[in-house]
């Protein structure tokens, strides 16, 4: 219990006052004995505080500008907002990461993440932030794919770029023991001018093994094999520009978008242009190696797509795909199971960036 106001309390052996010890108390004025000793380098333990929280503001520069005005949003889009500025930021980081460390597998190995995540990615932008976020992650996606091919074309030499990078293995073909295929290998017998695949008495199996089929021929190396153990076909000055405008061509095309809308003829125009130009002159080059001819195949092939390409299709084909679709399926049995959720699944396929242009 502590006396009534007014009262002074000295305490036996307080040498030591410390003052404003009347605030503790209203009206009291306490001594407490030693308090230097009770609490010995309190100003030591305080002394730094200062210095820990001096530079907070350095810690997060431009909070209040990459933030601004959240206060006045709503709860549900600061959250977006956030999400939004914290998906941007991570994935700059990464990219630099990247770039500095400069290895030619891991380029390879975050072209690959990036192309079968971009889908996803692209869905789950528009879902999450509307349409600018989906434009926005697309753009910076194909900023990121621009940047990682100029560097394995320039830098490493890496001839044309495959998509994806790293070919898928065949887990069929490739896993199998190399010594039983080596030991297969040498079981039978080519003609040179007939090329009749004959096997040799002694290397006859049991009768209860024996198959008396022709002998298979010999395997040829898969594709990714052929990638890793083959150098990529050297590419000159021409070729390495016309490589360099189909890795650009993504790029112009959504700066054209952005300057001249969806629904104009030239981001459509240009990009069939550069596309069909950097085609033709790649065309013309001698591949040494089946992967770079099978990526020439696909890039032919690709160009089909732009019958599927607004604004294209919204005007000219989409009539005559969805006609062509509904007669197979109303007049040739069994087709309807596959004709029928083509034409429902199509129109969401053509509005899907990445599955349409990327």
């Amino acid at each position: 219990m502590f006396p009534p106001c007014g009262c002074s309390i000295l305490l036996p052996g307080c040498s030591i006052l410390l003052p404003g010890c009347s605030v503790l108390l209203p009206g009291c004025s306490v001594l407490l004995p030693g308090c230097s000793v009770l609490l010995p380098g309190c100003s030591v333990l305080l002394q730094g505080c200062s210095v820990l929280l001096q530079g907070c503001s350095i810690l997060l520069p431009g909070c209040s500008v990459l933030l601004q005005g959240c206060s006045v949003l709503e709860p549900t889009k600061l959250i977006r907002k956030t999400l939004l500025v914290l998906t941007g930021v991570s994935l700059c980081l990464l990219v630099s990461r990247c770039v500095q460390s400069l290895s030619q597998q891991r380029l390879l190995t975050w072209l690959s993440v990036l192309e079968y995540v971009e889908v996803f990615l692209e869905m789950g932008a528009c879902k999450l932030w509307g349409e600018v976020g989906r434009w926005l992650v697309i753009g910076l996606i194909q900023i990121f794919k621009a940047v990682f091919r100029l560097i394995l074309l320039l830098w490493y030499k890496s001839g044309i770029q495959t998509s994806p990078p790293i070919i898928p293995l065949d887990r069929g073909a490739d896993c199998g023991d190399e010594a039983d295929t080596e030991q297969q290998e040498d079981q039978y017998f080519v003609g040179q001018r007939s090329g009749r695949v004959i096997r040799p008495l002694g290397s006859a199996p049991s009768l209860q093994t024996r198959l008396f089929g022709a002998p298979r021929p010999r395997k040829t190396r898969s594709s990714w094999k052929e990638k890793a153990s083959s150098k990529p076909t050297p590419l000159g000055l021409q070729e390495t520009i016309a490589e360099s405008v189909y890795i650009g061509r993504p790029l112009v095309h959504l700066l054209c978008l952005g300057l001249c809308g969806k629904q104009s003829w030239k981001p459509w125009l240009i990009s069939g242009v550069l596309e069909l130009s950097s085609f033709a002159v790649l065309s013309d080059a001698k591949f040494q190696n089946g992967w770079e001819r099978a990526e020439m195949r696909r890039r032919s092939f690709l160009l089909l797509y732009y019958l599927l390409r607004s604004p294209f299709y919204d005007k000219y084909s989409e009539e005559k795909i969805i006609f062509l679709l509904r007669l197979l399926a109303d007049h040739i049995p069994g087709i309807g199971l596959v004709a029928r959720p083509l034409m429902d699944y199509l129109p969401t396929w053509q509005k899907i960036y990445f599955y349409n242009w990327g």
